[in-house]
């Protein structure tokens, strides 16, 4: 699977300024309601249900935020760098500070399931979370995404 087709146009946010978890996830909201053309408050209210399950938190200063939503056509993501991490409840107890957020209609399980194991196996590269953290605009970290590009050492 190539993440890069995941992520929405736009979906890729370089952005710094929140200091919770909540005010994280709402960075996130935003930018799939506009890359999802949804209301924010019905994103950020699935990614909220869905946190209410358990912490998305990978470890490593990652976290994979997910939603079924009503209005999704296909598995689609939103990449966020935060500038400063952000407690976030994960595995490890490590601050998050980067984000890779999918979205799924309802009816959406092979596809979603697919998708969560292919970003979260990008991310647990140690070489790729670097890499996203040292990108300096959002094609670049688009770039990374594309499964030709990524790197591929685990760690």
């Amino acid at each position: 699977m190539d993440i890069g087709d995941l992520l929405a146009d736009g979906g890729v946010v370089l952005r710094s300024g929140a200091s919770s978890k909540r005010q994280a996830l709402h960075t996130v909201a935003d930018a799939a309601a506009h890359a999802l053309g949804l209301p924010e408050g019905k994103v950020l209210e699935a990614l909220l249900e869905r946190e209410a399950l358990g912490s998305t938190g990978l470890g490593s200063g990652v976290a994979v935020p997910h939603a079924r939503l009503d209005g999704v056509r296909q598995v689609t993501g939103v990449f966020v760098r935060l500038d400063t991490p952000v407690a976030y409840g994960s595995v490890d107890d490590r601050p998050v500070d980067l984000l890779f957020a999918l979205f799924a209609p309802p009816s959406d399980g092979a596809e979603h399931l697919r998708a969560l194991a292919a970003v979260s196996r990008a991310l647990r590269s140690s070489e790729m979370r670097e890499h996203l953290r040292q990108a300096h605009t959002a094609d670049a970290i688009h770039a990374l995404f594309v499964s030709d590009r990524a790197p591929a050492t685990a760690a």
